[in-house]
């Protein structure tokens, strides 16, 4: 038997040549290749007689050549071979292009089996390149459950096939992780057999079958993998906080708490004073009022010996956090410090010495605070704003600049329950789902391409009464295909045609850093009247003067998306707006756009997004640490993801500390999992 961590050259016909293909499709090993799972499969078992075929399904039917075929040569690099075939139903003309395989294989008076799909109308009916097979040849193109793989240019799916075959033939597949005892209670496939069955099914029911079995397993593993994370933190121990007393620092706000928000910093003190790292997720809409649940936080870690560090996705708003946080405590006797890239050498010097001191109590800044030349000299409390940002490599980096601090981190980003849990079950999590008394309400509008004239009048009017406005545009760069409104041509056309004499900006996520940094910047001083803007701005620094949001081809985005986009107005004093512009006519995109027109609560929002679009507004690139899973479709599978948690669960508490094998594989499995998604197991 062959070794799992072998390279697919050991495999026949798998060449260096070959094996650079797979490699584009991340397949190194005979284990990669063997967990390289089909992405659907077509159910050639059942035949029709050609009299039953239908205009675009394809279909699998047996027939006898009617005459023998000819290769057409029509032009340079293109042959046609054309046959006719028929069964006791009627006849049926096929057409092979570029096939000599066709010409010298079928055979007149021979019958064969052929898959394909028929094309045409009343003025005439074929198929065009059709496979098939000898009806004396075992099925391997035809008569069965075909799996379709995903590919690459140059890979075909037969060549994919015959790779994974050979593969299972000369190694084992991964190990069992699932106990019998859950297998049984939910149904569940065994490892050898699903992985047997996932790529070879002699039925459709037996595809779906391995198909749920592969799809358990990733939850199970990934779940089973946060409630290890957590039973890991569990066992870790720090002093807890004595002084929990708030009233200097609530009696000094200008505003009342929110019921949410006490409610959140309620749940906070308590995690503090547990004496076990605190874990704990703050998720509200925008607007919610979570910077001063993290600045409760940081008071009660400055009033107890300890140093907070607030981290922050971009310089702009880590600058907006420390003028916030300076003001707040500047009466209380409290040093707040900001620490960016763009920093001089001098300044970067004095606030690490600073924090390497202890006279500095809290550091805002970006990834500079996780840098190897940033020590503190107690910290007690790691905070992560827009956390859907950042990996969980990165908050675990800063977390180990202290002796296990606690952790808050924050996102703006309202998920669905079954979501918050995926993303964040390592987390106890908080919810503020009440917005501070005074916050504008955006009054939202979706409107046509004939609304153009009136949009930028309006434009124009809220500049003349001092305003700014944002107009959000879903490509940087002109498609024609797409034909959608591109940034870059966009601000052109408002600057040279429509509004040569106000001040046009330009943002977007080409960008470089510096670059997107200075133009928002920019617009937050009011250097600009209209930012013309990619959703790079979907979390980025307030500017209470834009009361104006338009977004382009608005049917282009979640309406998660869209709603983080209506969040950057509406943060003054002055009633503020947001218009949708599409050219869609689609039923189900207009449904989807008005249900944002007709209400502001973001929670009720990404439940409707999730249901409409499924998850992928709430999973980014790498967001969160997430792996990314094989199998699994959250759009599809949350029922099984419900059972794989349950599942998990009932394993952690039972089994946890067992050394059983699947035990033991399942704790080798989930430690590949967070390694490749930048995670942690500490």
């Amino acid at each position: 038997m062959a070794n799992p961590t072998d390279p697919i050259t050991v495999l026949r016909g798998i060449g260096p040549a070959k094996a650079k293909l797979f490699q584009a499709l991340n397949i190194f090993t005979l284990e990669d290749l063997i967990c390289h799972f089909p992405r659907g499969y077509e159910d050639r078992t059942r035949l029709v007689q050609l009299c039953e075929l239908e205009v675009d399904r394809p279909a699998c039917f047996r027939a006898m050549v009617m005459n023998t075929p000819k290769i057409n040569h029509i032009r340079q690099g293109l042959d046609l071979t054309k046959v006719q075939v028929a069964d006791h139903s009627g006849r049926l003309s096929l057409t092979f292009f570029n096939s000599r395989y066709a010409a010298e294989h079928l055979a007149y008076g021979r019958e064969y089996f052929f898959y394909g799909t028929l094309t045409g109308d009343f003025t005439g009916y074929g198929m065009t390149n059709p496979v098939f097979e000898d009806v004396d040849a075992p099925g391997i193109t035809t008569r069965r459950v075909m799996p379709i793989y995903p590919l690459t240019a140059g890979l075909t799916n037969g060549a994919v096939q015959k790779a994974v075959v050979q593969a299972l033939a000369i190694c084992d597949p991964p190990a069992e992780v699932l106990p019998a005892s859950l297998r049984q209670q939910y149904g569940i496939l065994g490892a050898e057999e699903a992985y047997r069955i996932i790529h070879q099914p002699a039925t459709m029911e037996e595809a779906l079958q391995a198909r749920k079995r592969m799809i358990f397993e990733e939850f199970f593993v990934f779940s089973a993998g946060l409630s290890l994370m957590r039973a890991a933190r569990a066992q870790k121990k720090t002093g807890p906080y004595r002084n929990t007393d708030l009233t200097p620092f609530l009696r000094q706000l200008p505003f009342t708490l929110t019921g949410a928000q006490q409610r959140a910093i309620d749940e906070i003190l308590a995690d503090l004073t547990k004496g076990a790292p605190m874990n704990r997720l703050v998720q509200g809409d925008v607007g919610s009022g979570k910077t001063m649940v993290a600045a409760a936080a940081a008071y009660c870690a400055a009033r107890n010996g300890c140093q907070t560090a607030l981290m922050a996705p971009t310089e702009i708003l880590a600058e907006q956090h420390y003028a916030s946080l300076s003001a707040l405590f500047a009466s209380l006797g409290i040093s707040v410090a900001l620490l960016t890239g763009s920093m001089a050498q001098k300044e970067k010097k004095a606030v690490r010495e600073g924090l390497q001191e202890g006279s500095i109590q809290i550091a805002v800044g970006t990834h500079t605070l996780i840098s190897d030349s940033t020590v503190f000299q107690n910290l007690g409390l790691v905070i992560t704003d827009e956390q859907h940002r950042f990996g969980v490599g990165q908050r675990s980096k800063l977390s180990a600049k202290g002796a296990d601090p606690h952790l808050l981190v924050m996102s703006a980003t309202p998920i669905p329950r079954t979501l918050a849990l995926l993303m964040y079950g390592d987390l106890d999590v908080s919810v503020l789902d009440q917005l501070p008394p005074g916050r504008q309400v955006v009054d939202t509008f979706l409107v046509g391409e004939s609304y153009r004239a009136r949009i930028n009048a309006f434009i124009r009017k809220q500049v003349a009464e001092g305003h700014q406005c944002f107009v959000v545009c879903p490509a940087v760069e002109e498609n024609g295909e797409l034909g959608i409104k591109a940034a870059t041509v966009w601000a052109d056309t408002l600057q040279q045609t429509v509004f040569p004499d106000l001040r046009i900006a330009l943002l977007h996520g080409q960008m470089r850093g510096e670059e997107k940094e200075a133009a928002m910047a920019a617009f937050a001083r009011q250097e600009a009247d209209v930012l013309v803007a990619t959703t790079v701005i979907e979390v980025g620094v307030d500017v209470p003067n834009a009361t104006l949001m338009v977004i382009e081809d608005a049917d282009r985005f979640g309406l998660s998306q869209l709603h983080q986009l209506r969040g950057r107005v509406g943060r003054g004093s002055s009633k503020s707006y947001c218009i949708l512009t599409t050219h869609n006519r689609n039923e189900d995109t207009l449904r989807r756009l008005k249900a944002l027109c007709k209400t502001t609560d973001g929670f009720r929002i990404a439940e409707e997004d999730l249901r409409l679009r499924g998850p992928g507004d709430f999973f980014g690139s790498r967001q969160s640490g997430l792996p990314a899973f094989r199998m699994a479709d959250l759009s599809f599978d949350l029922g099984l993801l419900k059972q794989a948690q349950e599942a998990s669960a009932q394993w952690i508490d039972s089994s946890g500390t067992a050394h059983t094998p699947e035990a033991d594989a399942l704790r080798q499995r989930v430690s590949q999992l967070f390694q490749r998604s930048e995670g942690t197991m500490n």
